[in-house]
C-alpha cells in the first residue's frame, strides 16, 4: 500500500494512525480485523472505484497506532474511531468492518446513527460475541467459557500459540495459522503475503482483543458471558453482511445471528471463499460492496 500513515491524537490518550485514498466524493471508513491493520485493506485501495474516498484506520494496538491504555471492549475502539473521523472532518460516511472491525463498526454505528449512511460487515464477529471456551486434554472446547484476561491469554489453542508466534517473530507459524483458518481457498502473492506478515507482527493487544470479542454482545439475548446490551437495535442503517462459504472463523450460524439481530441487514454468501474475501474473491467482494453502497 502506497498511502503513508497519518496520525491523530485522540481523547483516550492514544495516537491513532490511518491511511487515506482521497479524491473521491463518497467517503468510506474501513476497519480491519484481528491480527491485521489498515495494511490489509490494500485490496480495497487498489480496486474500489475512484469515486470512493477511503480512510483505513489502525485500531488501538495495531499497525502504527499506539497502545498505552489496554482496551476492555470493542466500544473502546469505537471511541477512538469517533475521534479520528471527527479529526478528518467527515460528516456522514459509509462504514466497512472486517471480522473484529465489524463489531467495532456496530458499536460506532449504534452510538452515532446520524453519521453512518450504510454499513458493510465482512465476515463480522457475531452480534452475540465470539466466546472462547476452556479446552479439554485433547484441545477440544468444553462448554465452560473463559472469562478473565488471564484465562484467555493462556488458552492453549486459540490464543497462546498466536502470542508465541508474535513473541518469537515466527513468520512460518503465522502463515501456518492463517493457512489453516483464514486462507482456506487462496493465498496472497508472495510480496503481499510477506507484507501482511510484517503487519501481523505489529499487534500488541492480542489477549485484550480476544477478551473484548468474548464479552462482546450487542444483541438482546443472554449468552455465556451475560446479558446483551441491546445496542444492535440501534444499528438501523442498511447493512450488508458478507460471509464466505468456507469461512472457518465465522460460522454460518454466527452470520445468521447478526442478520437476525440487526434491524436492516441482509446476508450475501460468497462461494469458494474463506475468512478473507479480499484475497479469495477480490472482484466479487468489491462488486458486492460497490453495488450496495451505490444502491438507492
Amino acid at each position: 500500500m502506497d498511502a503513508e500513515p497519518r496520525f491523530v491524537e485522540v481523547p483516550s490518550g492514544e495516537t491513532i494512525a490511518y491511511r487515506a485514498r482521497e479524491g473521491g466524493e463518497v467517503p468510506v471508513v474501513l476497519l480491519h480485523g484481528n491480527m491485521t491493520s489498515s495494511v490489509h485493506m490494500d485490496v480495497l485501495f487498489e480496486r474500489m472505484d475512484a469515486r470512493y474516498a477511503l480512510y483505513a484506520i489502525d485500531l488501538r494496538g495495531f499497525g502504527e497506532s499506539s497502545y498505552g491504555t489496554p482496551v476492555d471492549s470493542l466500544a473502546d475502539f469505537a471511541g477512538d474511531v469517533a475521534a479520528v473521523v471527527d479529526a478528518i472532518g467527515l460528516d456522514t460516511f459509509h462504514l466497512l468492518g472486517w471480522s473484529t472491525g465489524g463489531g467495532v463498526a456496530m458499536e460506532y454505528a449504534a452510538a452515532h446513527p446520524d453519521r453512518v449512511e450504510r454499513i458493510v460487515l465482512v465476515a463480522p464477529v457475531s452480534t452475540r460475541g465470539y466466546p472462547i471456551y476452556r479446552k479439554d486434554e485433547d484441545g477440544r472446547p468444553t462448554d465452560e467459557p473463559l472469562t478473565t484476561r488471564e484465562e484467555i491469554a493462556a488458552d492453549p489453542v486459540q490464543v497462546a500459540p498466536v502470542q508465541r508466534a508474535y513473541d518469537e517473530a515466527d513468520r512460518d507459524a503465522l502463515k501456518a495459522i492463517w493457512e489453516a483458518l483464514i486462507y482456506t481457498h487462496e493465498t496472497p502473492d508472495d510480496e503481499r503475503y510477506e507484507r501482511y506478515v510484517d503487519d501481523m507482527l505489529t499487534q500488541r493487544n492480542l489477549a485484550d482483543v480476544d477478551y473484548a470479542l468474548a464479552h462482546f454482545n450487542v444483541s438482546d439475548r443472554e449468552n455465556d458471558y451475560g446479558e446483551g446490551s441491546g445496542r444492535a437495535a440501534d444499528v438501523t442503517q442498511p447493512t450488508l453482511v458478507l460471509r464466505g462459504d468456507r469461512d472457518l472463523v465465522i460460522s454460518a450460524e454466527m452470520a445468521a445471528e447478526t442478520v437476525e439481530d440487526l434491524p436492516n441487514a441482509r446476508l450475501v454468501e460468497l462461494e469458494d471463499c474463506g475468512h478473507s474475501p479480499f484475497v479469495d474473491a477480490p472482484e466479487r467482494v468489491v462488486a458486492e460492496i460497490e453495488a450496495f453502497l451505490s444502491s438507492p
